[in-house]
């Protein structure tokens, strides 16, 4: 049972707002504040049609929610049906979503949509096959905040799409205590996570503390002197084997409510050993900044 997380990201307020400015730069990138030449001069205004974007590729759905948000964006005349839902799987050929109504704007539209979602199914699809790789372990897969500027939500939400979890969304929303803050702070992880607490979950510099203290440590001496101040999560970095192995052991015997999480020469094909060994949770930033795309694209249907 998972005893303390960081919240998982969905198509909320917040996400539809990234989102939105994405769509807004993106416009501009296409437009430049001027029109789509080809399709003003060869399509009548009044002409009509449908395109259906399908999948060419097997993989796993993410970011249908993103096409309403160009449509409205982009005030555009179109009408959308979708097929399926975002963490449904995809077969060649399928038919993923319907897009119907004013020509002019399907083709203006529809790179942008192509774009957004064939990324998104890219993270998931990836994310995927990693979830596939520890099935029956116990351990549990987290992305981490190698993520494409601007898509942090966005590629996140594809993450939990494809089977795997949110880690912190950003510096604001948990304590992560690094290597990088014990040298500047001058600091050992066990006073940290101490002062850590003291904040978590209150108020202080007129925001809302986060709850979760996660700290790094990248020794077993680190781990057992970081253990008895009962952080959330220590997050054991590019452990061997047998020293992820042992941590589980000291883990277990001195402080078994805190979470381990792995970290560092995480692969697909090493994955699997890795959660073999116990800990509870695994963080890999390449399922964002290793992630491709999935192969989608718009088939014309014909004239409405």
């Amino acid at each position: 049972m998972v005893k303390r997380d960081y919240a998982t990201v969905l198509p909320d307020a917040a996400m539809e707002d990234d989102c939105r400015q994405l769509i807004r730069l993106a416009v501009r990138e296409d437009l430049d504040r001027s029109l789509d030449w080809t399709t003003v001069r060869l399509l009548q205004p009044e002409t009509r049609g449908r395109c259906d974007v399908v999948s060419r590729q097997p993989g796993i759905c993410a970011g249908l929610v993103t096409a309403a948000w160009v449509v409205d964006e982009m005030d555009a005349d179109l009408e959308l049906a979708a097929h399926l839902a975002d963490g449904d799987r995809l077969v060649v050929g399928q038919s993923i979503l319907t897009v119907r109504g004013n020509g002019r704007d399907l083709l203006t539209c529809e790179r942008l949509i192509l774009n957004l979602m064939c990324r998104l199914c890219g993270v998931a699809t990836l994310t995927s096959h990693y979830v596939e790789q520890i099935a029956g372990t116990g351990a549990r897969l987290y992305d981490t905040r190698k993520t494409t500027p601007g898509w942090r939500r966005l590629e996140k939400y594809a993450v939990n799409r494809g089977g795997g979890h949110n880690h912190r969304t950003g510096l604001f929303d948990g304590f992560l205590i690094k290597d990088n803050h014990l040298a500047l702070g001058n600091v050992s992880p066990s006073d940290a996570v101490d002062q850590a607490r003291q904040w978590a979950g209150g108020v202080a510099e007129l925001a809302r503390v986060p709850e979760i203290v996660e700290v790094e440590v990248d020794s077993l001496q680190q781990l057992a002197n970081v253990l008895p101040s009962g952080p959330d999560i220590v997050l054991v970095d590019n452990f061997s084997l047998s020293d992820l192995r042992l941590a589980v052991e000291m883990r277990n015997a001195i402080a078994p409510a805190v979470e381990l999480e792995a970290s560092g020469n995480v692969k697909i094909d090493t994955i699997r050993e890795i959660a073999m060994t116990g800990v509870e949770r695994i963080s890999c930033g390449a399922l964002t900044h290793q992630a491709g795309w999935l192969d989608l694209g718009m088939d014309w249907s014909g004239d409405l």
